[in-house]
């Protein structure tokens, strides 16, 4: 069945970058630019990433990771990427956030001209040694100091602003309504149910409250595979990285995000990393009383998207198709078992210090 997502869903990945080419770049014009511009010149290999092309660049003396932007993706959007990394480094040095490297003549991104009238941003960043979050079964305290971090964060982005962040993004969990247009990928009638159930909840607990949240600039996709950690340093948070989905949006959305990657991952008690995340979190950043109960419903809804645009991504990529619609049914399986918890225990619980075992 050749199904494609409704017009709006479809600007939506149009304008989050999700339907451009995958173009490969000249590897001597790449090389040329990170020795003309960088001083940088090593080995350089492809690493996996959902848009653009990421490279890693081993000198003699340092790593970097070296990132080329989607060819459809314009300037400002790939600037305010840079740019809330360099307030940060600028506003917040304490915080581990991945640095900027700069070109030789100190500017914190380069042009690619292409050749065919287009052009794509280059920028490298300091490769950051060390585990990833999702590479380990992080304890409650662990987690609290990652949920901690990202409150650092927010707190820090507080007065940040670009005229790219009120950009479009299909990852924005404001526009989860517009995903129903997604669903129908899914085959088993038992999925599609369930996402539906969510998207009934997000309607009756979310949609009517959109209007009145606190909103300001928020990473967007702070997720376990985005925070280096270091297990034996009693700060365990080592950098946080890739603001690709930086977007002007709810705050309450940046840990729900984090939270839709934690929840149903044990049967007995589904929530427990999520509370405990939570608990850090608002040691930095107390979360409004009467937004609290749109967490974990917009972490539901996250968590539906991370399913269901497997299928879609399986469609586009057949040679991929087998580990996206396995991680697809381990999506379902932790939205299952977390909404099997009521919402109203799941709300209380996150009203207290977490922690401890338990739904």
């Amino acid at each position: 069945m050749n199904k494609s997502p409704d017009a709006v869903l479809q600007r939506l990945l149009v304008e989050s970058s999700l339907l451009s080419s995958s173009q490969s770049i000249d590897p001597l014009l790449l090389k040329n630019m990170l020795e003309g511009q960088y001083g940088l010149s090593g080995h350089v290999g492809r690493v996996g990433s959902e848009k653009g092309h990421t490279f890693r660049l081993k000198t003699s003396a340092n790593e970097y990771l070296v990132k080329v932007s989607p060819s459809d993706e314009p300037e400002p959007v790939t600037a305010l990427q840079i740019a809330a990394m360099r307030y940060l480094d600028d506003a917040a040095p304490g915080l581990p956030i991945q640095r900027i490297k700069p070109t030789l003549d100190g500017r914190d991104s380069v042009q690619i001209d292409l050749g065919d009238g287009t052009c794509r941003t280059l920028s490298a960043f300091c490769f950051v040694e060390g585990l990833l979050w999702e590479q380990m079964d992080a304890n409650v305290e662990q987690l609290a100091k990652v949920g901690d971090m990202l409150g650092r964060v927010n707190i820090a982005l507080r007065l940040f602003g670009h005229p790219s962040a009120a950009r479009s993004l299909v990852y924005d969990i404001r526009h989860f309504p517009h995903w129903g247009g997604f669903v129908e990928y899914a085959p088993d009638p038992k999925h599609r149910l369930l996402a539906q159930q969510v998207f009934k909840l997000f309607e009756e607990v979310v949609l009517p409250r959109l209007p009145n949240l606190e909103m300001q600039v928020i990473h967007g996709d702070y997720a376990p595979n985005n925070v280096v950690v270091d297990p034996h340093s009693d700060a365990f948070v080592k950098a946080v990285l890739d603001f690709g989905d930086t977007v002007h949006s709810a705050v309450i959305f940046d840990p729900a995000n984090t939270v839709a990657h934690l929840i149903g991952r044990t049967q007995d008690h589904p929530w427990q990393d999520a509370f405990a995340f939570v608990a850090g979190y608002k040691q930095s950043r107390p979360i409004n009383e009467s937004e609290l109960p749109l967490l974990p419903v917009a972490a539901l809804s996250r968590l539906t998207m991370l399913a269901l645009i497997r299928y879609w991504k399986a469609e586009r990529a057949p040679d991929q198709s087998e580990e996206l619609l396995a991680s697809a049914e381990y999506y379902w399986a932790n939205l299952e078992r977390a909404m099997s918890v009521p919402l109203d225990d799941v709300i209380a619980r996150f009203r207290y210090r977490a922690g401890d075992p338990g739904t």
